[in-house]
């Protein structure tokens, strides 16, 4: 996708697991794996309830890893398992339709985004922001702006680069997340009035933004209460193009 001469007149950037779908970031790696399934999820549970750091939660994967993850793998997993939460798709060729420019800010893979925009499986973006740890060779259907995402404050980072890149003013921000693992990237938006958005909000992300004294601006779909189970029947109810309106009033 070439966007480098394109103009945006405003900019989302969203985490991407339990925010936009209802996978995990190592799903792909439990799918080829199934025996490391359990100790994959400890180490998503550590991270996003800022337990550990992204950093360190690589450094444990890598050490599970029996072997590197090929193209043939990832592509099996899609094939098998591929999801995102209603209208998501829709969503975000509404946005990108519409001159606003989204981005996927995660801290799952790049590789795992590679393989989804070669099939054809999301509409293409300008922007990633994602984990090296698995990244396949470049293809033309890669964005054309990709950045690393080390740790989980590089989330706000390459937001901040994509803003100056695009030169999109900063009231015309929008921030979504779900868990504590969003928090440094709504509290760097908080601080420049970007409008945060909770998506299908986890207590560690009420909990961290009650201790930093954020506002959270709208919450959308389920959000949880402390210890409730994670229930994906009624989270797929919810239709991500009704976040329209609400984009359309904040723009």
């Amino acid at each position: 996708m070439n966007s480098k001469n394109k103009k945006y007149k405003a900019l989302i950037s969203s985490d991407w697991n339990q925010c936009l779908a209802p996978c995990g970031p190592f799903d792909f790696i439990s799918f080829n794996y199934p025996k490391l399934d359990r100790d994959l999820k400890t180490v998503f549970k550590n991270y996003t309830g800022n337990v550990i750091t992204l950093g360190d939660a690589a450094r444990q994967i890598q050490q599970l890893l029996p072997g590197p993850i090929i193209q043939k793998q990832m592509e099996a997993y899609l094939n098998a398992s591929f999801i995102t939460y209603k209208g998501v798709p829709e969503l975000i060729e509404w946005c990108l339709g519409n001159d606003i420019l989204f981005m996927v800010n995660t801290t799952g893979m790049i590789g795992y985004f590679q393989q989804i925009f070669a099939s054809g499986r999301l509409p293409p973006l300008p922007v990633l922001s994602a984990h090296p740890m698995i990244r396949f060779a470049h293809r033309r259907t890669d964005p054309d702006n990709i950045f690393d995402l080390f740790e989980i404050e590089d989330k706000a980072k390459n937001t901040e680069a994509a803003v100056r890149s695009f030169n999109i003013a900063t009231n015309k921000i929008i921030l979504m997340g779900d868990s504590g693992g969003d928090g440094p990237h709504f509290e760097w938006g908080a601080g420049i009035d970007a409008f945060l958005i909770a998506n299908m909000t986890k207590t560690s992300l009420k909990r961290y933004c009650e201790q930093k004294k954020i506002a959270i601006n709208a919450q959308f779909g389920l959000s949880y209460a402390d210890g409730e189970a994670k229930d994906v029947s009624k989270e797929m109810r919810v239709n991500f193009m009704d976040l329209v309106p609400i984009i359309e009033d904040i723009l």
